[in-house]
């Protein structure tokens, strides 16, 4: 098993064997934020027939010549024609049919006069205004034609997408399939936030409610989320029943060096194929990656800062890597540093931060345990190995979350 490797050699380890888990299909009303796998080409015209884009007469343009209110010019009524109905013959010269919004116009009409400049007349109509060809029509095809590409495979599927889909008549659209995840953390220590009061040496779980969120924030829903007691026993069983389940099993806690650090005994128990611990970086130095029958196990500090901080850098390019959606991995971009960062940075050091218009402002409490200060964190700041304290105005590289 390699040790404390960079963050760029345990991205290759843990995504270089990986392949997208494949496609699926999803009725449009659940693909909102999916990534399309697929081209989507349009079956046929929108509009699928010209029609009235608004309430008026259906016309030829040269029966409308010399019309104004002071001259207005009456023509018969054919019919009336409402949105979903269809006309019951061509339009002839020197007649008007009134139509609705969305009402198929009949053919031999070239333009549509709306009704508040008429008399708005069921029989006979006035007109009070001429028309040129082709005034307030909505053309079939002028939206799309048939066989055009709607949208390309890869894109990711917004509200106007996927209202230009339902506009095309696709109900179901295939979309690249995003992996399941189990999540155990562990810890003798930890207890449900409902427990109460709180036992003597016992602190509140966050992890669990914590990555879940994260995990459905970032557009992953198939989680299921366990607590497991330091015993390698216990652990390797319940992370056996997790990787039934999943296609990528996350841990938090029992990675470190100490006596009751648990997923070094509970890990070869399950049979896992060790590939890597400690990453040079910090927070959350000994994280550890195996793989379970080609399944990714990775392995996150229980401290919640260091397992929020480490999943953003090394779950994330995994969920990217498994899903085919570029969108899951992270962001690059400098920014200079607004307040101050007192201590050297030995090793390559990632911040939390709020990054807004190219500055970017560091939380208060830089403590792996603490997570208050993580509130409004949009960014993590990176310092290199070796960087001396930093003041405000240096630029540094902005990790976007």
């Amino acid at each position: 098993m390699r040790t404390f490797l960079s963050l760029e050699e345990a991205l290759e380890e843990m995504t270089g064997g990986l392949q997208p888990l494949g496609a699926e299909i999803l009725p449009l009303e659940e693909a909102l934020g999916r990534t399309l796998a697929d081209d989507v080409r349009a079956q046929g015209d929108q509009p699928p027939f010209d029609r009235s884009p608004l309430d008026g007469y259906a016309l030829k343009a040269a029966d409308t010549a010399g019309a104004s209110l002071q001259t207005p010019v009456t023509l018969p009524v054919a019919e009336t024609v409402y949105a979903g109905g269809v006309p019951s013959r061509a339009l002839c010269h020197g007649e008007a049919m009134r139509v609705m919004t969305g009402a198929m116009l009949p053919r031999g009409c070239d333009c549509v006069l709306r009704l508040e400049d008429t008399d708005d007349g069921r029989v006979t109509v006035a007109l009070y205004a001429s028309l040129p060809s082709g005034a307030n029509v909505c053309r079939r095809g002028e939206d799309y034609r048939a066989g055009t590409l709607l949208l390309p495979a890869g894109t990711r599927l917004d509200s106007p997408s996927i209202g230009v889909l339902a506009s095309a008549g696709v109900f179901a659209v295939p979309v690249h399939r995003r992996p399941s995840v189990g999540l155990l953390v562990t810890g003798d220590e930890i207890v449900p936030p409902d427990r109460y009061p709180l036992p003597p040496g016992k602190i509140y779980d966050a992890n669990l409610s914590l990555l879940t969120a994260r995990l459905r924030e970032l557009g992953i829903l198939q989680v299921t989320a366990a607590r497991a007691q330091d015993s390698p026993q216990a652990a390797a069983a319940q992370m056996e029943e997790l990787l039934r389940q999943c296609d990528l099993l996350l841990t938090t806690g029992g990675v470190s060096v100490g006596d009751r650090d648990i997923l070094h005994q509970a890990l070869p128990l399950l049979g896992a194929e060790p590939v890597f611990w400690k990453v040079a970086l910090k927070p959350g130095t000994p994280v550890r990656f195996s793989r379970f029958r080609g399944k990714p196990i990775l392995s996150l500090s229980g401290n919640p800062f260091a397992a929020a901080a480490t999943f953003e850098l090394l779950a994330r390019p995994v969920l990217a890597a498994l899903s085919g959606e570029s969108h899951f991995a992270l962001t690059k971009t400098q920014g200079r540093l607004q307040t101050p960062f007192p201590k050297s940075s030995p090793v390559r050091r990632f911040l939390r931060g709020r990054y807004q218009q190219g500055g970017v402002i560091l939380g208060e409490q830089h403590s792996s345990g603490a997570l208050f200060s993580m509130l409004g964190c949009n960014c993590l700041a990176e310092l290199p190995a070796g960087a001396p304290p930093m003041e405000p105005g240096r630029s540094v590289t902005v990790w976007l979350l």
